[in-house]
């Protein structure tokens, strides 16, 4: 029993902190995003070095390091590539 209930609350944690982590990217319609290419190419010439680029939701999220080569977690809007929501090595 006392392994459920550790196992129910690693659970609830992990899933708290995956809701957490989410970026709020105001919805666009597909045709206006940023095809996920030219994103990468964007994104590579201001200097982000990505390990990973997926669409979370309404948001282009990447991992990887940035120009001074810190760890980045980043959201990025489909449509305009600004930055909705980042997390940065210190």
């Amino acid at each position: 029993m006392k392994l459920l209930i550790a196992v129910t609350s690693l659970v609830t944690v992990a899933c708290a902190d995956s809701a957490w982590a989410r970026a709020n990217c105001k919805p666009h319609p597909k045709e206006e995003w940023i095809s996920e290419a030219d994103a990468k190419t964007k994104l590579e010439a201001q200097g982000y070095r990505i390990t990973k680029f997926k669409v979370d939701g309404n948001c282009y999220e990447i991992y990887g390091t940035d120009r001074m080569s810190k760890r980045v977690e980043i959201y990025f809007d489909t449509k305009t590539l600004s930055i909705v929501r980042q997390e940065v090595e210190r």
